[in-house]
């Protein structure tokens, strides 16, 4: 029985799939050696495609260069002066040592305290320079309550006065009320008697009232002894503001 036009094609189509195959694998093993002598002449660097990639694009910080004869890699960068000072030649010595070393300011933080009694702070965002300015404070012979103004409730009534507290339930106990003494008047009657002060650092003070602000800045003028360090905000650098002033009030007039 003569064989079919089927069966005469299927020998013919094997070997030449037979043959494309072995060519593709020729072609890839001959590219696995070529990214492998890449590889060791530019040991550390990136592949020759990308450099070249690099060289056509255009490129003000970083230009790459290929010598043709010696096959090396020749790489040169532009650097330019980044002037991120606030001084008016643009360029200070903050740049060049750091300005949260500097430290020249901490004298007149300790003198503002002790005459506006009650400060507004602006820390930076990434924090820790606060850090600083409270253990200068505690160098002088303060000594500190600290609190968050999230959850303080009233200003004056959690801090000079006797008040509530009720405890969560959860729903499977009764509900209660404890009372603690004012915050401020407790440790007040604490302090050793070498003691120059109690400092009440306040943080994340920027979710308090203008009426809040207002009894914290007041506050130094009922307890003598006390002085108010406010965190209302954050800016570049550490900066600091009368507390009066940013609680709108108008500075006392001394007789």
């Amino acid at each position: 029985m003569p064989n079919s036009p089927d069966q005469l094609l299927l020998p013919h189509l094997l070997r030449d799939s037979l043959t494309l195959h072995k060519q593709n694998k020729k072609s890839r093993k001959n590219k696995i050696t070529r990214m492998a002598a890449m590889t060791s002449l530019h040991y550390g660097a990136p592949s020759l495609n990308f450099q070249q990639n690099r060289l056509h694009s255009p490129s003000k910080l970083f230009h790459c260069m290929i010598n043709n004869h010696s096959g090396l890699v020749t790489k040169k960068r532009a650097f330019s002066i980044i002037k991120c000072s606030s001084s008016k030649d643009g360029i200070g010595i903050g740049d060049f040592i750091g300005g949260d070393l500097l430290k020249l300011d901490l004298g007149q933080w300790l003198s503002d305290v002790e005459e506006h009694k009650a400060l507004a702070i602006y820390t930076p965002h990434e924090g820790g320079y606060e850090g600083r300015y409270l253990t200068r404070l505690r160098y002088q012979g303060y000594y500190f309550l600290e609190i968050t103004a999230r959850g303080l409730g009233d200003p004056e009534t959690t801090l000079i006065k006797v008040h509530p507290v009720c405890p969560p339930h959860l729903g499977k106990q009764p509900m209660a009320r404890w009372w603690f003494p004012p915050e401020v008047d407790y440790r007040l009657q604490a302090l050793p008697p070498d003691a120059k002060g109690l400092v009440v650092w306040i943080i994340e003070a920027k979710v308090l009232s203008k009426s809040e602000l207002q009894f914290l800045a007041l506050l130094p003028s009922l307890r003598p002894k006390v002085r108010v360090i406010a965190e209302c905000g954050n800016w570049r650098k550490f900066m600091w503001k009368p507390l009066k002033e940013i609680a709108g009030l108008a500075p006392l007039q001394e007789a």
